[in-house]
């Protein structure tokens, strides 16, 4: 697929570049190749391929999921201001 300069021009337009007159033709070129490169990618048969979640077979190291903290909230609520039933009470700041 071959760009013609006036589609560059609506390109950069819509993608809201500006870009030099005398470049046009190069842009017109370049963008044509990744036109052409997506194109032939497209004809590759994908069908019997699975998806992958990355490119490298990669396995996340995950750590087991444990309690490091201790509970401090009674030590917390006890110094706020106003607290109920273990939630801190604030003022209506929405009328």
């Amino acid at each position: 697929m071959s760009l013609s300069p006036e589609q560059v021009i609506k390109i950069a337009n819509l993608a809201r570049i500006a870009i030099d007159t005398q470049a046009i033709p190069r842009y017109a070129e370049n963008l044509s190749d990744i036109l052409a490169f997506v194109e032939q990618m497209n004809r590759v048969d994908t069908s019997g391929i699975l998806p992958m979640a990355h490119p490298l077979e990669a396995v996340a190291r995950c750590r087991t999921d444990e309690v490091t903290e201790t509970d401090h909230r009674e030590q917390f609520q006890c110094i706020a201001p106003q607290v109920e039933a273990g939630l801190y009470l604030v003022p209506k700041v929405i009328e």
